[in-house]
């Protein structure tokens, strides 16, 4: 049972050999030496304009190759977008090409989503052993280091922790009047018990990762272009979308497949203004067939109403909002710790620790904050 981490375990390396794809392979192991002595833009500019084709893997349709391909393609025009003194409003075609070429087939916008930073993103130390923050690694790094590890794994430790909730969720989402109201308490007790294990994951980011460190050496390379006053022309990809700018919004949690999902399935709704909007808009950056679970539990759910008909049901509906409230009041805590307190002071390292906005192109705080509340008040 993985929820929305891939079945099988991403790949570390690609199934099959060509020049391109090791060469591809050797600028991603090595990003953050690039990084470090400041070397991505004259490796990209130095290669040849399909050193980096994935042709082979379309061709032979390699779809774990491929998610692999777009993490490191993502990687790769990150670094190079973000990794200088001010960030890059041209993406070379060497690049640009493999990467909207990619982008395309999972039906996803080019640029570094959670799904290629998070889901298709770790591995195990040991395959034997169970998904835990003791046994993740990640495959493709920036800098590299403990703090963003740490920053990652704890997600992909989330979403193996929440895979319960989901499939739990999944199920209630179906419940009608016939269903048993012992079942609908056992599985909204799935739910919370889920959710307290990933609140308990998500409670020890403090750990190992430093909010200095994550804000200004893990968070720059992680924004996009759209609502970003560093990039306010957008992005070119040369030789792709008619050279036209381009405005993608960067990686960011509100990605993820989870909180969403749960949302739908329990009946909490975002009343309809620029933040409903903001989290509609984040599906396109999911892959599909996440967009279409989420879209699946909103459109069956009859839960809200089923509670509200049952004298049994309130409390045990109440603790799994409980959980998501708790979830949503610690991202709002981190926000506060990791961004807000941290943009009080000048970034040394590139411009992309942008003080008024997400990773997401959002004014944060309120938001997280309205997050919060409106689940609360959904609560019987």
């Amino acid at each position: 049972m993985r929820g929305f981490l891939p079945e099988i375990n991403p790949l570390r390396e690609y199934s099959i050999a060509s020049p391109s794809l090791a060469r591809l392979q050797e600028i991603a192991s090595n990003l953050p030496k690039l990084l470090l002595t400041g070397r991505v833009p004259s490796t990209l500019q130095s290669l040849q304009r399909d050193d980096l084709s994935i042709d082979d893997l379309v061709a032979n349709n390699l779809n774990h190759d491929l998610r692999l391909a777009m993490v490191q393609l993502s990687f790769i025009a990150h670094a190079y977008i973000w990794g200088g003194i001010k960030p890059q409003g041209h993406l070379p075609e060497v690049v640009a090409k493999p990467w909207v070429q990619v982008a395309k087939l999972f039906d996803r916008p080019p640029v570094l989503s959670y799904a290629s930073y998070c889901l298709d993103n770790w591995f195990l130390m040991d395959p034997e052993e169970p998904i835990s923050l003791e046994s993740v690694g990640l495959i493709t790094n920036f800098l590299g280091g403990v703090d963003e590890d740490w920053f990652v794994t704890i997600h992909v430790c989330i979403e193996h922790a929440a895979a319960d909730a989901i499939e739990a969720a999944e199920v209630i989402s179906q419940c009608t009047s016939e269903s048993s109201e012992e079942e609908m308490a056992s599985l909204f007790h799935r739910i919370e018990l889920s959710l307290i294990d990933v609140n308990q994951i998500f409670s020890r980011m403090t750990e190992r990762c430093d909010p200095y460190i994550y804000y200004h050496r893990v968070r720059p390379f992680i924004f996009g272009s759209k609502d970003n006053p560093d990039l306010k022309g957008g992005l070119i990809y040369e030789s792709q979308f008619e050279n036209k700018p381009q405005f993608f919004r960067g990686e960011t949690g509100a990605q993820s497949s989870i909180i969403p999902s749960l949302d739908g399935a329990l009946g909490i709704q975002h009343s309809t203004d620029s933040l409903r909007h903001y989290l509609n808009e984040m599906r396109e950056y999911m892959p599909p067939e996440h967009r279409q679970f989420i879209e699946k539990v909103e459109t069956t759910s009859k839960v809200k109403e089923l509670v509200d008909q049952s004298r049994n049901l309130k409390d045990s509906y109440n603790a799994c909002l409980e959980q998501i409230r708790a979830f949503r009041a610690l991202h709002l805590k981190y926000a506060g710790a990791y961004i807000h307190k941290q943009s009080q002071q000048e970034n040394p390292f590139g411009s992309g620790g942008s003080t008024i906005r997400g990773t997401g192109g959002t004014p944060f705080m309120s938001y997280l904050k309205k997050h919060k509340d409106e689940t609360e008040k959904h609560k019987k």
